[in-house]
């Protein structure tokens, strides 16, 4: 076996030494890996809420009213810009851990990260150009967490052996699962203190991973040297941040419709964009060095893993946004609750969810070490099939007992699938090829994940209009309201009702406005902007979109199911060459695709295997 360059300590090692990649990792080692690369990941993941629940804070901080006309740009893209910029640079920068160093880039995105948290913090201005600068500076931030996240699980496929990478891939996971919902309610208890904590949060956090990173990771892949496919990389980034922009501003209202789906500028970013994928396929087949790795694809169990993951995160990516417009729009007023309060505790109550999260990850990755992924994998998607009909059947008002076990064991159901299929995504891969097939794989998952937020808002709309702006005129005229000035807020686009209840605003407050509500009696004004009143007007055609919304993510979770049952099948064997490295000459790696296996054929052994590595 080659040798490989290597970040070394005391104790046991030195930075410029070289490590043979045949003898066993330390435990030590193992659990340090695991502990930074898992805060890595929680915190990027944290991040990436942190901000939906404390949107109301933030506008305010700014002095911006996100649902004036023509704001709606701030609010979209500080909801969406971070999962964007994620989506679009996880395979470049796991393909530039491949090359330069999984680790070395992981800290340089700890580093990064920690920094842009820290400049969000010092945001100096108000108006438009702090929304600017808050959108741009996140943006960068995202930067750092797509180093996190494309990086992390290889840094744990090289530490941990085959029969241990599902347990640290589900406390990986977990983790990463779990971070989505704890900001909501970091978001909750920080904001109203100063919403600049939510950003100030990240940085002890950041600086601790950053220092443990530098000093006490190593290398423990060889770097391969390779040319920066730059058609690749810009045809790639350009064609998904088409497809993402066209997605964002698709559930935003065009003229008359109460979408954009038909907008000129909305089929053009996606046609253009789904142009400029056909042609990066294109082109990854004919570079000498292609940033996208194809021939993964030839992996059966990879391209099961993935194409299972890219399901389950539409059945999930925008079930967080739904929950919390359930909550903050009717259950938690309907239960007492000031819409002010609302963001926090909506956090609080998807916190069973979290629960799941943390238990059944890492239980389920031990299991799938022992028994193999398959059953838990198809299983934990079978059982979230399942409780998505439950949660579908469930009153708009449910008891909240009821919401909390379903969220619990819906937890329990998606980590399940989650641990075990990360883990066999990674055993699968060769060892040179670790990072840009967790990067591959991430963005399918980050951008699947917008896509899903796009088919949610959409299928709440569709259900939404096809009654609230009935429910709304005659609701509001008959507390009052003249004709004129219930017409006009019947008439706003039903993403302006879904917003305000997202950002905890007093939903008719904001959209009936000031002048129209002093003409009214004080107590038809209280009546109207208190806590039931708008929550039985939107609980009937709310709960239309919300069926829909659930069963397409029925669909998906039974799709993924059935795809993860039927990856670990046979099929007859194949051996796939991949491209050789100049070292290796005419020889090169070659994927055994029925067994997974990495074999080396060195030329100068005359094409004997020397050492393989199970791949199960």
């Amino acid at each position: 076996m080659s040798v490989l360059n290597t970040m070394t300590r005391s104790g046991g090692s030195s930075r410029a030494g070289r490590l043979d990649v045949s003898q066993p990792v330390s435990d030590g080692y193992k659990w340090t890996a695991l502990f930074v690369s898992t805060l890595g990941m929680l915190m990027a993941t944290i991040d990436g809420s942190i901000t939906l629940i404390s949107l109301p804070n933030i506008f305010r901080g700014i002095d911006i009213n996100p649902l004036e006309p023509g704001n709606s740009f701030y609010l979209l893209w500080m909801i969406l810009g971070f999962f964007v910029v994620t989506s679009v640079l996880v395979v470049t920068l796991g393909r530039l851990g491949d090359i330069y160093g999984r680790v070395r880039t992981y800290n340089f995105g700890f580093a990064v990260f920690t920094f842009f948290s820290l400049v969000l913090t010092v945001t100096w201005t108000t108006g438009h150009a702090a929304g600017i600068w808050l959108i741009v500076m996140r943006l960068f931030q995202a930067v750092g967490a797509a180093m996190l996240m494309a990086n992390s699980s290889a840094i744990l496929t090289d530490a941990f052996p085959p029969e241990q990478r599902g347990m640290a891939m589900g406390i990986n996971q977990a983790a990463a699962f779990s971070g989505a919902f704890i900001g909501l309610v970091l978001g909750g208890v920080l904001a109203p203190i100063n919403w600049r904590l939510i950003f100030l949060v990240s940085v002890p956090v950041g600086l601790l991973g950053t220092v443990m990173g530098y000093f006490k990771l190593r290398e423990l892949s060889e770097r391969r040297q390779a040319r920066i496919d730059w058609p690749g990389n810009i045809t790639f980034a350009v064609g998904l941040i088409l497809i993402m922009i066209g997605i964002t501003y698709g559930i935003e209202p065009y003229g008359r419709h109460t979408m954009g789906w038909t907008s000129p500028m909305v089929l053009s970013c996606l046609i253009v964009g789904a142009a400029l994928l056909v042609a990066f396929c294109i082109i990854e087949t004919k570079v000498d060095e292609p940033m996208f790795r194809l021939q993964l694809f030839k992996i059966r169990t990879f391209t099961a893993g993935v194409v299972s993951g890219l399901l389950a995160a539409l059945s999930r990516g925008g079930l967080m946004f739904i929950l919390i417009i359930w909550l903050q729009g009717i259950w938690l007023p309907l239960h007492g609750y000031t819409f002010s309060r609302t963001p926090l505790w909506a956090g609080i109550a998807i916190l069973p969810l979290t629960g799941g999260f943390l238990i059944a990850g890492p239980v389920s990755g031990i299991l799938s070490d022992r028994h193999g992924p398959r059953v838990f994998a198809s299983g934990g998607m079978t059982a979230t099939a399942v409780l998505f009909v439950l949660m579908e059947l469930l009153p708009v008002d449910f008891p909240y007992w009821a919401f909390a076990l379903l969220l619990f064991l819906m937890g329990l159901a998606m980590a399940s699938f989650g641990s075990p299929n990360r883990a066999g995504v990674m055993n699968s891969l060769p060892a040179e090829y670790r990072g840009v097939g967790s990067g591959m794989s991430t963005t399918f998952i980050n951008s699947a994940q917008v896509l899903s937020i796009g088919i949610f808002f959409s299928l709440i709309i569709i259900g939404l209009s096809s009654s609230l702006r009935h429910s709304l005129y005659h609701g509001l005229t008959a507390h009052g309201v003249s004709p004129a000035a219930a017409h006009r807020v019947s008439s706003l686009p039903p993403v302006s009702t879904l917003f305000a209840a997202l950002l905890g605003y007093n939903p008719v407050k904001e959209l009936l406005g000031p002048h129209a509500l002093a003409v009214l009696p004080h107590a038809q004004q209280v009546t109207l902007t208190g806590r039931k009143f708008f929550p039985s007007l939107i609980a009937s055609p709310f709960r239309s979109g919300l069926r829909a919304a659930f069963d397409f993510a029925i669909v998906s979770s039974i799709l993924a199911a059935i795809i993860s049952w039927t990856k670990s099948g046979r099929s007859p064997a194949r051996t796939l060459p991949l491209e050789p490295t100049p070292e290796e000459g005419a020889a090169g790696d070659r994927i055994d695709e029925e067994h997974e296996l990495t074999v080396k054929v060195p030329a100068a052994a005359g094409g004997v295997p020397m050492k393989s590595e199970a791949m199960s």
